[in-house]
């Protein structure tokens, strides 16, 4: 049996996720077992436009907070985030603490891009 090797490891939002497997099964004709279950998952959690996307992350990473690591941008851009305490809570997971101010400009760039709900 094979043993793959893993050649380098890059965090993937639920969006790009989505649209991959969009493309598998265009090659595939028909997804597994778990690719579908994931794919109805998806379905059901991922409202995000891929170029809404794209431009939020864009805007995440010129903010250039040295510890919005690029796995942080991702769980910010699956969760959408629109209040500051919403971030914090998100971000607790994590071991890393962003002051006031930074978790302001994410926040304000989020809501720039997807305007809070209301």
């Amino acid at each position: 049996m094979a043993k793959p090797e893993i050649i380098s490891e890059e965090p993937i939002s639920m969006i790009n996720l989505k649209q991959e497997l969009v493309k598998i099964k265009e090659r595939d004709k028909e997804l597994g077992t778990i690719s579908t279950k994931t794919e109805e998952y998806l379905n059901q959690f991922v409202s995000l436009d891929p170029k809404k996307a794209q431009e939020l992350k864009e805007k995440l990473e010129s903010l250039k907070l040295s510890r919005l690591k690029p796995e942080f941008i991702i769980k910010i851009l699956d969760t959408l985030p629109t209040t500051v305490e919403q971030l914090k809570t998100l971000l607790q997971g994590y071991i890393v603490s962003l002051n006031q101010a930074d978790t302001k400009k994410v926040v304000d760039a989020i809501n720039q891009v997807i305007p809070a709900k209301k």
